[in-house]
């Protein structure tokens, strides 16, 4: 497992005026909920892959939010060894993600999960310690991390 790099992503946190944390339960893992990420595209920034990862994602338009800010270093996590030769086609041992801090400038009435490729089934509003409480397990880390560097 050490000798698979980690795949490129993009983690985005959205958070309202109250700065609440958005938070949808993916579609193919009921009961697991997480924050908007992706693989960045060959030929895009990170930012260019999280807008349009959080476009994709919820409907939301980059136009839709406002950038405050984005973590120093990338950040790793590890998947569970049961998962290294399933996901990603075996590829990657995990992800090594840049994150963004987005606040959402438009009526969350625009977030629709029906999107073309969709990946959540419901999403809410969550504070730190329910995104930390709802997070699977092997992403917890990362997300204190996240939570840490973002919003502090």
């Amino acid at each position: 497992m050490e000798t698979l790099p980690y795949r490129p992503c993009v983690g985005i946190m959205l958070i309202n005026a109250d700065r609440q944390i958005f938070t949808a339960e993916r579609i193919d893992t009921p009961g697991a909920w997480q924050m908007p990420q992706g693989g960045i595209d060959e030929g895009e920034s990170p930012l260019e892959a999280a807008q349009r990862e959080l476009e994709e994602e919820t409907s939301i338009p980059p136009h839709g939010v406002t950038l405050l800010k984005q973590s120093k270093n990338w950040l790793t996590y590890d998947l569970p060894e049961h998962l290294v030769g399933t996901v990603w086609r075996g590829r990657y041992r995990g992800q090594k993600q840049q994150w963004f801090l987005m606040q959402l400038d438009i009526n969350a009435e625009a977030i629709d999960l029906k999107t073309e490729h969709q990946e959540f089934s419901h999403w809410k509003w969550s504070s730190r310690q329910e995104l930390i409480n709802d997070i699977v397990s092997f992403k917890k880390d990362l997300y204190e991390k996240v939570v840490t560097e973002l919003l502090e």
